[in-house]
Parts: structure tokens; C-alpha cells; sequence
């Protein structure tokens, strides 16, 4: 997802480089893990395709993402629920026809040149999409993630990252060793930062993206990332420190008042 620097969004310095986030490196395929993340591509007011991203359902008509996923010009949505998007192309409607089609909404505090700081966004869909397997994602309560901070070993706090897009990501002169199937992967990132001053402030979280663990990058923008193997979105995959998708991912937290307020008025 990047819509003004690395093909498409805007980066933004806050203490370092950030950019935002697109899909799951290391990770395995999701199969049906979760059935209730879908692949969102945005579109303009003339149907064009704009940038895709993940996203998780919380209800038949509530699809949670990230801000910078429904930011202008998206005047559109469409999702696809399937492990392997790419599977049996083009007869998939990919891009233009899901299973699911919304409008998008922003928080109304986002700012895309400080994106991290309200980086949430919601689609409402046109009719109720159940998830297949009954279940949906759902939000935490009031500041839940405060209590991992005093948590020794926070190397061995573990979130599930689910999302589509690119698995790895090179520098320009090599990026054709990109792999960029739209198929739903997982990966099991660990915490690295939480309630630190500056960077990621009471925000957003830094989660491990390495080999052992896995991570996201381009592509996972939006996608959940479960507190444990529960169905808990603690937070959705917001941006990355570089290019090549290596070292941390952030997340931006969802058990925030600023967060939690605006995505429950949408469920109420």
C-alpha cells in the first residue's frame, strides 16, 4: 500500500521513516486460519483501481482496515474473501468484482501526512457478507494491551499477522525477485515496543519481522494482528521502517479510546 513514495502512499518521519505496510514475509499460507480476512483493492469514483489492501470482518457488514486504506480518492471497495485470490484468474473479478463490495470510511482525525497517529478505517458493505466459518474478528477492550508493557519477555508476546500481498520485497534494481501472490498468509510476530515516548507512542506497537518469526509488508496494509492465536484484533498492520520489510512492523492499536469509539459507533 503505498500510494506516494515506493509506487504508492505517503512516507512520514516521526522520530524515523515509516511507510506503509502491505503484506506477510516468512509466514505460511493461512488456508482457511482465517476466513474472515479478505483482500480489499479500493477504487475511485470512476471505478478505477487505486491500491489494495487486508482487512478483517467484525460483522456481516463491518470490515475493518487501515485509515490510509480508505483515504481519498477511495470512493469504492471491493473484498474477496478466498485463501488464494489468484487461484482460477480471471475469472475471479479481481480487481474490479468481489464477493463484497462497501464504502470506505476514515477516522475523522486522520491525517495522511501523519498517518500512524489515526490509522483506522472501516468499510461498510452494500449487503451482510456472513464469514464462512461463523467467526469474526473482534475488538479488545479499553487499553488491554497497557498490561504487556510491565510483561517480562516481551520476546515471547506473540501476535498472529494475517494479510495478502507481497511475501518478499527487494530493493529496486532487484525487485523482480519479488513474490507478490494474493494469497492469505500468516506469520507469528513477536512484540518488540510498546508505550515507548516518541516513536511509537501509546499508538501503535513494534512487532518482530524476521526469518524465525515471520512479519508483514507491502501489500498487509490494514490486516489484523490477533492478540495470541485468539480472534482479538489488537491492532492493524500500519507501516514499515524500510523497503526490504525486515527487522519490525508497526501496528496501530485498536484498544485506544480514539480507536475503539469511532469503529464501535459503525458495529452499534
Amino acid at each position: 500500500m503505498l500510494k506516494r513514495l515506493i509506487v504508492l502512499l505517503s512516507l512520514i518521519v516521526l522520530a524515523l521513516s515509516v511507510m506503509p505496510a502491505f503484506a506477510i514475509t516468512d509466514g505460511a499460507p493461512d488456508g482457511n486460519g482465517h476466513p474472515y480476512v479478505g483482500l480489499m483493492v479500493a477504487q475511485d469514483a470512476d471505478g478505477n483501481p487505486l491500491w489494495r489492501c487486508s482487512g478483517t470482518l467484525l460483522s456481516p457488514t463491518v470490515f475493518l482496515t487501515a485509515g490510509h486504506c480508505t483515504e481519498a480518492p477511495a470512493a469504492h471497495v471491493e473484498i474477496w474473501f478466498q485463501a488464494d485470490v489468484d487461484a482460477g484468474r480471471p475469472g475471479n473479478g479481481y480487481p474490479l468484482n468481489g464477493q463484497a463490495g462497501g464504502t470506505p470510511y476514515t477516522h475523522p482525525d486522520f491525517n495522511p501526512n501523519a498517518f500512524v497517529l489515526r490509522d483506522v478505517g472501516v468499510v461498510i458493505l452494500d449487503e451482510p457478507f456472513s464469514s464462512p466459518n461463523g467467526v469474526y474478528g473482534e475488538l479488545p477492550y479499553l487499553n488491554q494491551l497497557d498490561a504487556l508493557k510491565t510483561r517480562r519477555g516481551q520476546q515471547d508476546v506473540t501476535f498472529t499477522a494475517v494479510g495478502y500481498g507481497l511475501q518478499k520485497s527487494f530493493p529496486d534494481p532487484v525487485a523482480y525477485k519479488n513474490s507478490a501472490f494474493r494469497v492469505r498468509m500468516v506469520a507469528y510476530p513477536k512484540l518488540n515496543q510498546i508505550n515507548v515516548p516518541g516513536f511509537t507512542g501509546n499508538f501503535s506497537l513494534l512487532l518482530s519481522n524476521n526469518a524465525s518469526t515471520g512479519g508483514t509488508c507491502f501489500g498487509d496494509s490494514g490486516g489484523p494482528n490477533f492478540l495470541g492465536s485468539s480472534n482479538v484484533v489488537a491492532g492493524v498492520t500500519s507501516f514499515g521502517i524500510n523497503g526490504n520489510c525486515a527487522g519490525t512492523g508497526g501496528v496501530f492499536r485498536m484498544d485506544r479510546s480514539w480507536a475503539l469509539d469511532w469503529v464501535s459507533s459503525f458495529l452499534d
